[in-house]
């Protein structure tokens, strides 16, 4: 099968410099969405993608380019069929064409599924919906049941603008057929364009039968021109994943009040709180437990794992039983293997902990590999960067790091050590011994505080 996505609009009224179909419906462009769609439904029927672009140069065509998909510029532009037109040249005749819309993210590939059933190899077939006010559309008018033209608003009667079956744009044609009847179509109408859904006349005129599918929900057909479109998709669109979430045995204390921008894989008695992000690709085990208002991109979070409120964790992996936050922050290349505690105002930056270890509070611990059992205490830093090169800190089993340490990489402590509070390390602290680097105390007897200076 042939697809074309008309993705060449403006978008005046998104007040963007961002072409339209490139704003973002869960994180993803909205012309991103119709492909991955566009993908599903070939499956058994592999065909090159052809995706029609124009206003922001090009913007499109290097946000989505991949192998199987082929750009023609509309330049001006005078109309969707206009707009099909330019596909010509990489349209097979031997399979039909869907044409399909960079603007309408989120209709489903089960509805397309009938459409292309409907169609057939030698039909027009039209995705037409039924709204109770149909103001700004085209009306789908049927003679005997049967559809003979589309009418745009503007050029309909007033007998016509009571109908409320409309036309969604999505339709599916015998190509070579399609091909004649865009070299057919006129400009002489209200907006002086050439119209796509011109075809419908020629197609009755040539004796093609003219048949039609609906979508399973009318969401499915809605475009966007302004972000207060594209706001009100975006909550149809988290709200279809959070009942999705639900159905399978997830608990959302707020169905309302969840973001999920990418995949979100869970296991079985997962809880997630208000307010959170989910980007990327984000496994969640078993058991585990978000807290209110968590960001989480690209993390594996193990089974039992408790995420408590505030915590943001990207490109890592919380082992099982984890303890989280709140207020933590997991940075790229952090891996945690099980009972490992990260606590309050805790960041870790690529660094391996390894199981039953904490850093309970205000703590950086940055290009550190760390055994089990170990206790870094608060306050502790890593001192990983001399202002141009990055370096390791080495923490063994069960070594003790006391609050308000330092260690300057690159070093390492040894198993069981213990660094006393308020130690600054520069040099290796050998194993099961205590190390201390502090200034000595002293008491000045004369000292008196300074009073303020009566002006």
């Amino acid at each position: 099968m042939n697809v074309v996505i008309l993705a060449a609009g403006m978008g005046k009224r998104m007040q963007s410099n961002l072409p339209k179909v490139l704003h973002p419906i869960a994180g993803k462009a909205m012309l991103q969405h119709v492909i991955a769609t566009a993908r599903q439904l070939h499956g058994n029927n592999a065909a090159k993608i052809c995706v029609i672009y124009g206003h922001g140069g090009e913007q499109v065509p290097s946000a989505v380019a991949a192998d199987d998909i082929a750009f023609a510029k509309q330049e001006p532009q005078l109309g969707t069929g206009h707009a099909v037109a330019q596909a010509i040249p990489h349209l097979d005749d031997a399979v039909p064409t869907l044409i399909l819309y960079g603007d309408v993210p989120l209709t489903r590939n089960t509805s397309l599924q009938r459409l292309v059933a409907a169609a057939g190899a030698d039909k027009l077939a039209i995705l037409t919906a039924h709204m109770a006010d149909p103001t700004g559309l085209g009306r789908i008018i049927r003679e005997e049941g049967k559809i003979r033209r589309i009418v745009e608003q503007k050029d309909a009667s007033e007998a016509e603008r009571a109908v409320t079956e409309i036309n969604t744009g999505i339709m599916v044609a015998p190509t070579a057929a399609l091909k004649k009847w865009l070299g057919q179509l006129s400009n002489q109408n209200a907006q002086g364009e050439y119209y796509l859904t011109d075809i419908v006349a020629s197609a009755v005129a040539d004796g093609v039968a003219v048949t039609s599918a609906q979508p399973d929900a009318i969401w499915e057909t809605m475009g966007v021109n302004s972000k207060v479109q594209l706001a009100e998709l975006e909550r149809v669109h988290q709200k279809n994943i959070a009942l999705n979430l639900l159905e399978q045995g997830v608990t959302l204390l707020d169905p309302a009040r969840i973001d999920v921008r990418g995949s979100l894989i869970c296991g079985r008695d997962v809880t997630i709180d208000v307010g959170c992000v989910f980007e990327g690709q984000v496994e969640l085990a078993d058991g585990v437990k978000i807290g209110a208002h968590c960001v989480i991109k690209n993390a594996k979070i193990g089974a039992s794992s408790d995420v408590k409120p505030f915590c943001h964790i990207e490109d890592a992996i919380v082992g099982e039983k984890g303890q989280i936050g709140p207020y933590a922050r997991l940075r790229p290349g952090t891996e945690l293997a099980e009972d490992v505690h990260i606590g309050n105002f805790v960041e870790v930056k690529n660094s391996q902990i390894a199981a039953h270890s904490k850093a309970n509070h205000l703590t950086y611990l940055g290009d550190a590999t760390i055994g089990s059992r170990v206790n870094v205490g608060a306050g502790t830093i890593t001192c990983n960067y001399d202002g141009v090169n990055k370096f390791r800190t080495v923490i063994e089993d069960d070594a003790f790091i006391g609050s308000d340490s330092q260690l300057i990489a690159p070093v390492r402590v040894g198993k069981g050590a213990t660094l006393a509070a308020g130690t600054t390390l520069s040099k290796d602290a050998p194993e099961g011994k205590l190390t201390v680097s502090r200034a000595k105390q002293i008491t000045v007897e004369s000292w008196q505080r300074p009073v303020k200076i009566k002006k």
